[in-house]
């Protein structure tokens, strides 16, 4: 029971921290968010939404703590780590999670909470289920052949690094 109340203890420690990350990231001109990756029981990256200070909508915390883990650790592959972050991620951060495959996901305010607040992120849920001629922003195929000739240099390549 003592061990489990310590996993316990580093679990509160962990989201605690990616708190405190949404805090500073407010206090220096970001969104609320936060998050930290965590390796072997220590913090290895920790993120803050960048997005309005750095003018990249790509800059949210968890995509932030993501590229500082890979590049921190030397590798694309997150397995073995899991992520704490301030609130459930949106799509592209899930999907970057998945990408960077984190072995798993802590959160704190819900996709609702933020909602709530006007980060509401369900339009993009919705529509990626749509057919493309269904979607909000125009989508439209060109030069597949061009294109698929790479992808069968691709399969052809004897040194690629797969991920």
């Amino acid at each position: 029971m003592k061990v489990q109340k310590k996993i316990m203890d580093h679990h509160h420690e962990f989201m605690l921290r990616a708190i405190q990350c949404s805090k500073e990231s407010v206090e220096t001109g970001g969104g609320p968010f936060g998050a930290v990756i965590v390796k072997n029981g220590i913090i290895i990256s920790e993120g803050i939404n960048r997005v309005t200070v750095s003018k990249d909508p790509t800059a949210h915390a968890e995509v932030e703590a993501i590229r500082l883990a890979a590049k921190k650790l030397n590798n694309f592959d997150l397995s073995g780590c899991e992520i704490y972050t301030s609130c459930e991620p949106c799509p592209m951060c899930l999907s970057a999670i998945y990408w960077a495959r984190i072995d798993k996901i802590w959160f704190a305010n819900t996709k609702g909470d933020a909602k709530h607040i006007g980060f509401d992120d369900s339009f993009i849920y919705d529509e990626v289920v749509l057919p493309l001629e269904k979607r909000t922003i125009p989508i439209s195929q060109m030069m597949r052949d061009q294109a698929f000739e790479i992808f069968q240099q691709w399969i052809e390549k004897k040194d690629k690094v797969e991920y």
